[in-house]
């Protein structure tokens, strides 16, 4: 007998069947019995009446029984008009239990705010029984599946890079240090080195879907040491509009494909309205945005070259009011706030971007700088030796397409789209500073 699921026994009306699933409340009243079953797909109840002798052990089995045992239930599914759950019930003739459950759970899985976040995520297993929980990444995973579909309708190679790199691959310093067989090793902050190598490859159109690693001790709502990122690299554009361009559309798609299986579960189970995708995203430079949050928003940071958080939530809200957008591209940041990679103008502005969704950055787009000579003159202005990286220089000596891409964090994208409060809700197992367990 194949599997069956609670979503699917409205094609089981008056037959017999198999069923395996969680026991997730249990209603034992004087005459009947009404447990509600759980799997990943529903729930559905199963009605045991107390009168029937045939019953008797069920009822005495259901009786001391824990919620969320796992039990292998034999019986008939009957349309049930009056049940509320779904319009029909299960009765049974046979109940196994595959699992007992302690009696007392650790934590209340029916409702979250009984318990500390911290607690729920020692015992996520747990907490991940949710409804809510179940939705996300369901949703999750079609929003990835859709970035893929939308890449390879376009003709990207899928590539996966390595996650170990030699020291020297990294600009930063906030990289997880590891012995690589005597040799001074890390874990790969982005895929961005070798995103340029695939251009430098003649690979067109790359993505890559997978983790990366900040060893940023950074105690947020929004940052994880360990993320999952969607990376794009496109080769032959003339400017950094053709990248925008491309990550609007892909987006969009991605949304709409979410939206149409899930929209109306995602506004009824997490109160969230859903992103217009009718409207374009809006650019505005970096310098008319500080404008902005200082005329409009009455708001100076701290940092000329770069946003702090409260001007991206300022910025967004502006956004929202004028232009409908829940999204809106800054551009042309200044040098001293990007990376040694990305392209220059004459005004020492690079052709770069960053991404901000309802007020966080979940983007930093580029187009590469792809001549060897200007990437020399530029990594020695941000003081890195260029011996360090003569292995990524090597990539630019023998023809390079001009190029760029961008990265995204799918956690923290997905935690805007919900409006979830801490990226910790938005990752299956979360790794941060204070948090290796379990």
């Amino acid at each position: 007998m194949s599997k069956i699921y609670i979503k699917n026994l409205n094609q089981y009306y008056g037959k017999k069947i198999e069923l395996q699933a969680f026991v997730d409340n249990i209603r034992d009243l004087q005459y009947v019995q009404f447990v509600i079953l759980r799997d990943g797909t529903g729930k559905v109840q199963m009605t045991i009446e107390k009168s029937e002798e045939q019953n008797r052990e069920l009822v005495e089995l259901i009786s001391k029984l824990p919620l969320e045992s796992t039990v292998k239930i034999t019986g008939v599914v009957m349309e049930a008009p009056k049940v509320k759950l779904n319009g029909m019930e299960i009765i049974p003739s046979k109940i196994e239990v595959t699992s007992t459950s302690k009696q007392e759970l650790p934590i209340d899985i029916k409702k979250k705010d009984n318990a500390l976040r911290e607690t729920r995520l020692d015992y996520r297993f747990l907490d991940l029984r949710r409804e809510d929980n179940h939705l996300f990444f369901q949703c999750e995973t079609l929003l990835e599946h859709a970035m893929r579909e939308f890449c390879i309708n376009h003709d990207f190679m899928e590539i996966h890079s390595p996650k170990i790199s030699a020291k020297a691959a990294e600009s930063g310093a906030e990289v997880f240090k590891l012995d690589y067989f005597g040799e001074e090793a890390c874990l790969s902050q982005s895929p961005q080195f070798y995103k340029q190598m695939a251009m430098a490859s003649g690979f067109d159109k790359v993505f890559e879907i997978g983790p990366a690693f900040r060893a940023e001790n950074s105690h947020t709502s929004y940052h994880a040491t360990e993320i999952n990122m969607a990376d794009v690299e496109i080769s032959w554009i003339d400017s950094v509009n053709e990248v925008m361009d491309m990550e609007e559309a892909w987006l969009k798609y991605a949304f709409q494909k979410v939206y149409e299986k899930y929209g109306e579960q995602i506004k009824s189970t997490f109160g969230v309205e859903l992103t217009n995708l009718e409207v374009s995203f809006p650019r505005i430079t970096f310098q008319e945005a500080k404008r902005i949050l200082k005329e409009e928003c009455h708001f100076v940071g701290e940092r000329e070259d770069d946003f702090e958080r409260t001007e991206e939530k300022l910025l967004c809200e502006y956004v929202k009011k004028h232009y409908n957008s829940d999204f809106v591209f800054v551009t042309k940041f200044p040098f001293a706030a990007r990376p040694f990679y990305h392209m220059v103008d004459e005004n020492n502005l690079t052709e770069s971007y960053d991404l901000l969704y309802r007020g966080i950055e979940i983007t930093t787009g580029a187009q590469r700088e792809h001549r060897v000579d200007v990437l020399e003159r530029q990594i020695k202005e941000k003081e890195i030796d260029p011996k360090d990286l003569a292995f990524y220089l090597d990539f630019f000596r023998y023809g390079c397409p001009p190029h760029g891409g961008f990265a995204i964090g799918i956690a923290r994208l997905l935690m805007q789209m919900f409006n979830i409060d801490n990226i910790r809700e938005a990752t299956f197992i979360y790794r941060g500073p204070t948090r290796l367990k379990p």
